[in-house]
């Protein structure tokens, strides 16, 4: 999801989330609207190869997935008296979701998704690693990726794959890919760093 930029608090209320359309807004913790700005393009491309990617990895005669990209997906509320301070939405660079289990809704693609991916850039990498990572393991999201970048914000050094322990609560660590990301749940699926960041060659004139 996009990195939040520097304005004034503005809270939302679970009415207003529900009556509005949930992708006119944007990712909303403990009720409060975190304004964003755009990403870099080396985020924005890797997003798309490994949507890409994960989409390829799909076996048509399997089980029902669909991947989604930056789409917004309601969490537990917070626990407060507050009303005005209970809503959590975030929108997820990437995930898997079952598709057998209906449309895509903003209230219940929580408990459909199989996979979430976050690509981490300057301005998310502490909600990335820190916030998120609690949300999706409280929601029972199976598998959590974390993209991490070299200090540049340029290049992929390493992505992390969580998986949920056994309270299935709380992610640990199952393994830090440095070269390829290989998985062989939900999906079977290997991609490489340098086709994650790829640029697609241009067409001959």
């Amino acid at each position: 999801m996009s990195a939040p930029g520097d304005r004034s608090e503005r809270l939302v209320t679970v009415e207003e989330f529900l009556d509005g359309r949930p992708e006119d807004f944007g990712e909303i913790h403990d009720g409060v609207l975190v304004e964003c700005t755009a990403q870099s393009p080396e985020h924005d491309l890797v997003v798309r190869r490994l949507a890409a990617a994960l989409e390829y990895a799909i076996d048509p005669a399997g089980p029902c997935r669909e991947v989604h990209s930056d789409t917004p997906m309601r969490l537990a509320d917070a626990d407060t008296a507050d009303t005005s301070r209970r809503l959590r939405a975030r929108y997820p660079d990437v995930l898997l979701r079952d598709r057998s289990a209906g449309v895509y809704d903003v209230q219940t693609v929580a408990g459909q998704t199989l996979l979430v991916a976050e690509i981490t850039s300057e301005g998310t990498v502490d909600a990335d690693i820190g916030i998120k990572r609690e949300l999706y393991a409280r929601a029972g999201i199976p598998v959590y990726l974390i993209v991490h970048f070299d200090k540049d914000w340029q290049q992929i050094t390493e992505i992390e794959e969580c998986r949920l322990d056994w309270s299935g609560r709380r992610y640990i660590t199952r393994h830090t890919h440095t070269d390829a990301l290989v998985l062989t749940s939900p999906v079977t699926f290997a991609v490489t760093f340098a086709e994650l960041q790829s640029r697609l060659p241009r067409p001959r004139a």
